[in-house]
């Protein structure tokens, strides 16, 4: 399957996370208020304006692309949970904080680094899933098996794409998004 399909399946399961997460009762997008009290508590912590955020914040998103990539021959749970999961928290977030802001707030506070990190997420995923299918159809298909290195080394590409594009999207979010919903 051509890459560009692997992205459209990373922005489609991405994107019923967002609209479970925007369709879920508030008693459900509720539940999720302590979670997004300890949130609070974590900006606290990693603090807008300083190096040691952008480092934290870039290590976390790549940490988690890298964790998903190699768990993806695992008939590729981890990267569809991870879409699905990572959308669905931004639509009860989203949920959340428009009801106490705005809609504008929710795209002020995550357009700025969104426009480099969503594509670096999908990218990296899109990968994952590819190697991740490649590996399951190689276990299964002894005469596929010559094309599992070739995928490996083509997503690993991909993959390295995608965490050089979470750096920018790691200093945007450090230094831009807070002066603007701030």
């Amino acid at each position: 399957m051509k890459y560009r399909w692997w992205i459209v399946i990373a922005i489609a399961l991405f994107a019923t996370g967002i609209v479970l997460g925007l369709a879920a009762p508030a008693s459900i997008a509720s539940l999720f208020s302590e979670e997004l009290t300890a949130l609070e508590e974590l900006g606290e912590v990693v603090a807008p304006f300083t190096f040691l955020t952008v480092i934290i914040i870039f290590l976390k998103n790549a940490v988690a692309l890298l964790v998903s990539f190699a768990l993806s021959p695992i008939f590729c749970l981890v990267p569809i949970l991870a879409l699905a999961v990572n959308g669905l928290v931004v639509g009860l977030v989203s949920t959340i904080v428009m009801e106490e802001e705005s809609l504008g707030f929710v795209l002020v506070g995550l357009l700025p680094h969104g426009v480099i990190e969503l594509p670096a997420f999908f990218i990296g995923e899109a990968a994952a899933l590819s190697f991740g299918a490649m590996a399951v159809i190689a276990l299964f298909k002894k005469e596929r098996r010559s094309l599992l290195l070739p995928s490996l080394r083509q997503n690993l590409k991909y993959l390295s794409l995608a965490l050089a594009l979470m750096l920018p999207a790691a200093v945007i979010e450090t230094y831009v998004t807070p002066l603007l919903i701030g």
